[in-house]
């Protein structure tokens, strides 16, 4: 059994900072079960353009307000406390969050170890990619 504090994983290596974002990553794939899990903070007034082209991801939100735009349609999704989105196609989107920090739980698939930082075109690399 894994059991992790989210206190024990703050200013670790396995909290990644970038501009207008943290996260914790709980869940890694050296944990091996197929996937990661994250808790993810969107501060507020910040405007992330991402494309996990590498993975699937679902988010929950549990605190906070924002939007994901679907930038292939335009579409735009307001997120609240209990709304859940899935980037099931890899699908290019832009997230906002709008009123307060947004808080996120997020998984990934396949599972991150931890240590990605987004690369200018808002994905991770594979870890094949990483070692090479």
């Amino acid at each position: 059994m894994i059991v992790v504090k989210s206190a024990d994983i703050a200013n670790t290596e396995r909290h990644a900072r970038g501009p207008g974002w943290d996260s914790k990553r709980m869940i890694v794939k050296q944990d091996g079960v197929g996937y990661s899990v994250h808790e993810t903070r969107v501060h507020e007034g910040a405007e992330l353009h991402l494309h996990y082209k590498n993975h699937f991801e679902t988010n929950y939100c549990v605190a906070g307000e924002g939007e994901v735009v679907d930038t292939a349609t335009g579409d735009v999704h307001r997120i609240t406390p209990g709304t859940i989105y899935a980037l099931n196609l890899n699908d290019p989107h832009i997230l906002r969050a709008t009123r307060g920090d947004l808080h996120l739980v997020c998984v990934f698939n396949p599972p991150l170890t931890g240590l990605e930082t987004h690369r200018e075109d808002g994905s991770y690399a594979l870890p094949t990619e990483q070692q090479a």
